[in-house]
């Protein structure tokens, strides 16, 4: 059949890539999935686990004195040629603590809201990483390597799976944080994946994305004029340069279309009644309600069936001031953090989801002083701590564990792969069997390590 003479239907039937098969669902899983979308707060900077999770009274004990030798010894620090002729000195929290929840966990004093939830968490301390810089760390994470160019955890679960969703892309990514530098693109790369399956940045005021709405003065059924000939001249192309990538741009053109009208729709707060809005402390158009407002647009992304949805909110990088910069950070998550994880739960989505909230590393239990009367901690990749709750876990949850100063993991390892194999488990997708060939190699999100952390299921 003459491309430019196809018709819409015929088009998508016959096409190697139709939205059915690179957006709606896929046919990956390897066993029974226990949830069907992930929502990925991710905290850049490196939150302290010290003032947050991880408490420890013995640090008070050594509060400004020089670190014990053993504790140095063969110990990995971002800093080491900073203290090499004087060991730093210990920092106790100056934050007050408490325990909540029938497990006993430890809150402080900063996050309140979590805290109330924490019958709804599975709480993993002693979380190693394998790079000290923000860069890297981030990659890491992110796509299980700190090099440029691998796909992104969000990229490989809408690689195996699709997505539940034909109006809305499979992976969105939603940025907050007034003060920060905003995260690089590469942390929601496809990398070596088709470009279909990379994170689509979303806003949380105005157009979802920029240019989305129809120009003026042009109708619906011009606009869609517009689209069916693009489509058939991609189509044209395609047939005379075999390039799959065509594929996507069609599908992108096809979303693009689609979402005109169902984007304005996600992003309208005004169906959310007002105690909603109350209990995320969401209010449109306001910078420093941002990480609240993604939080709602995270639940309204997942019941219109998005398969994963990434929050970055950055300033967590307390080098230099562990007093009003981290109160500020974390009045601004703490609220919207356990709002969405109560809101999923009251609409019975929380069975099916996976909220995860961590950053790329955690925080000396060693002082750092960059600047006369202030004091701060410095990045750690030894142990560090992260926080789920959604399907498939077993809440209320503590897992592993650190010494009684915070430095070491105990209570058995827990790496990044450990927890990138694990989030892959829930969705029914065995992480060694998850491969993509290129250049020769069969690479995975895991790369050639990490293990589920079964002690966490349910």
């Amino acid at each position: 059949m003459n491309p430019l003479l196809q018709t819409r239907r015929h088009f998508f039937k016959a096409s190697s890539l139709s939205l059915a098969a690179s957006y709606l669902h896929g046919a990956t899983r390897h066993h029974e999935a226990k949830i069907d979308h992930v929502i990925y707060l991710f905290q850049a900077g490196g939150p302290s686990q010290l003032e947050l999770f991880d408490y420890k009274p013995a640090l008070t004990k050594y509060d400004a004195q020089p670190a014990p030798a053993e504790l140095l010894k063969g110990k990995r620090f971002a800093f080491m040629d900073t203290f090499s002729k004087e060991p730093p000195k210990m920092l106790g929290t100056r934050r007050q603590f408490k325990q909540s929840g029938n497990a006993g966990m430890y809150f402080s004093e900063l996050v309140p809201n979590i805290a109330a939830v924490a019958d709804q968490l599975t709480m993993f301390h002693g979380v190693s990483t394998e790079n000290f810089n923000h860069g890297p760390a981030k990659l890491f994470m992110n796509t299980g390597s700190f090099r440029a160019g691998r796909p992104s955890i969000g990229s490989w679960v809408t690689y195996g799976l699709g997505s539940e969703s034909k109006d809305l892309p499979g992976f969105v990514v939603l940025q907050s944080g007034p003060r920060g530098p905003r995260s690089g693109a590469q942390l929601w790369s496809s990398g070596f994946l088709p470009t279909s399956f990379q994170g689509v940045p979303f806003r949380s005021t105005g157009d979802p994305i920029l240019n989305l709405s129809t120009p003026r003065n042009v109708t619906a059924d011009q606009q869609r004029q517009t689209i069916e000939a693009l489509r058939d001249l991609n189509v044209l192309e395609k047939s005379h340069t075999g390039d799959t990538e065509i594929d996507t741009r069609i599908a992108q053109y096809e979303m693009a279309f689609r979402m005109q009208t169902s984007g304005p729709e996600l992003i309208d707060f005004a169906q959310e009644t007002p105690a909603t809005m109350e209990m995320y402390g969401a209010k449109p158009g306001a910078p420093e309600h941002a990480f609240a407002n993604n939080c709602l647009l995270a639940r309204r992304l997942v019941e219109r069936g998005v398969r994963f949805v990434q929050l970055y909110h950055t300033d967590w990088d307390h080098h230099d001031d562990l007093t009003k910069p981290l109160d500020q950070v974390a009045r601004e998550v703490d609220q919207a953090s356990a709002a969405l994880i109560i809101d999923l739960k009251q609409r019975g989505l929380l069975d099916r989801t996976l909220v995860i909230w961590g950053g790329e590393f955690g925080r000396t239990p060693m002082g750092e002083v960059r600047e006369k009367g202030k004091i701060g901690r410095n990045h750690h990749i030894d142990a560090y701590s992260i926080f789920m709750a959604g399907g498939g876990l077993k809440p209320g949850t503590i897992i592993g564990g650190t010494d009684e100063l915070g430095f070491s993991p105990t209570g058995g390892p827990l790496h990044v792969h450990d927890i990138q194999a694990t989030l892959l488990h829930l969705l029914g997708i065995d992480h060694k069997k998850l491969t993509y060939r290129y250049q020769g190699r069969d690479f995975r999100l895991t790369d050639v390590a990490g293990e589920v952390v079964h002690r966490a299921l349910a």
